[in-house]
């Protein structure tokens, strides 16, 4: 795998349409060369923005929404239909809008679901579930996602993988419970890095200059430990997606004419 590109946006609006058209890409392409894809989202402002402009795109209908299967690279320990979750607002801004196979949609449960309020559960049947979906080409207990989409916070975490977390450290586990998380809310449900690094292609999408030293830090060379996002690459292909903000500081060596 070659080194990560940066794509630069002027603001974050034109980054989520620009997403939303790059996913429909890759999902009919997956779908083109095997039949089904794999697209594992993310929450956030920027990761529900892109389901939204993917929404409003007329090349949505060119997916066939019945062969894709779709996973969350983290969730929020609430309730089902909490309006903070990442699948409910997954859902308002495309699923409920497309024709998805239920069965393909893969969620964290909440905390009112089968394993009631206990994290450590729900993330163990998350990761049943991933070594369930696996093929022997895949060589491990997780499938190859074709797209792995994440936002990066301040401080660098992806998913819910802080810095010098338990979940940052963690090395054979694919899920994890995440406690006392640094945001609220304090309870989540996690892939950990070795996991996100089973897409063929990883996506870190973010913006906003209070963004830009962790994306500048990200690509210079800090090691994981120290920032989550510079452990989030893909096989095939590492696609940092940054508004003019959030690319401020990035390194000229990998800074691209603004798109």
């Amino acid at each position: 795998m070659s080194g990560p590109q940066v794509v630069v946006h002027r603001d974050g609006d034109l980054l989520a349409a620009a997403a939303a058209a790059r996913l429909v890409t890759r999902v009919v392409d997956a779908q083109a060369a095997r039949g089904f894809a794999s697209v594992v989202l993310t929450g956030g402002r920027t990761g529900t923005a892109v389901l939204e402009h993917l929404n409003r795109n007329g090349a949505r209908d060119a997916v066939d929404w019945s062969r894709v299967d779709l996973f969350w690279g983290d969730e929020r320990f609430l309730p089902s239909g909490h309006p903070e979750r990442n699948e409910t607002q997954a859902r308002a801004a495309l699923l409920d809008h497309v024709p998805v196979d239920p069965s393909r949609v893969h969620v964290m449960e909440p905390s009112d679901g089968k394993f009631g309020d206990d994290p450590e559960a729900a993330a163990e049947a998350y990761a049943s579930l991933l070594a369930s979906l696996a093929r022997p080409e895949d060589h491990g207990d997780v499938p190859t996602f074709d797209v792995c989409m994440l936002g990066v916070g301040e401080e660098g975490h992806v998913a819910s993988v802080f810095p010098d977390s338990p979940a940052v450290h963690e090395k054979e586990r694919t899920v994890v419970a995440v406690r006392d998380c640094p945001k609220p809310p304090p309870t989540r449900v996690s892939l950990t890095l070795s996991s996100v690094r089973r897409a063929q292609e990883v996506w870190l999408m973010t913006t906003g200059e209070g963004k830009a030293a962790a994306v500048s830090m990200a690509l210079s060379g800090t090691g994981e430990v120290q920032l989550p996002a510079a452990g989030a690459t893909g096989q095939r292909r590492t696609l940092w997606l940054l508004d003019t903000a959030a690319a401020a500081a990035v390194p000229d060596l990998f800074k691209p004419p603004s798109a």
